[in-house]
């Protein structure tokens, strides 16, 4: 579900803890394990882009909504930004041990 090194650090970290995908990729209640941490799956919902707000770019990592808009663009070249497009939101938190 989180692949990219830069990602991966910002959840362990604790700067990230949700990450939206074109397609949901975990349910409630399934364990995510990156670099021998592990996050439990708290909630997955869809999401339209244009109901993304500055908070749910700090979920990501990031410090606002175009922040995280211009990385997603960059991973993607030439996807268009569409306000109707909707993602798979997994929202996570570490397992107490």
């Amino acid at each position: 579900m989180i692949t990219l090194p830069a990602d991966i650090e910002k959840v362990i970290k604790g700067q990230k803890t949700a990450t939206r995908r074109n397609g949901r990729y975990a349910d409630v209640g399934e364990i995510m394990e990156l670099q021998g941490h592990r996050y439990v799956v708290e909630r997955v919902y869809s999401q339209s882009l244009g109901e993304l707000t500055d908070e749910h770019a700090r979920q990501e990592g990031f410090d606002n909504l175009e922040a995280y808009k211009q990385s997603i663009l960059s991973m993607h070249p030439g996807m268009p930004w569409l306000p109707q497009m909707r993602v798979w939101v997994h929202e996570f938190r570490p397992v107490e041990a």
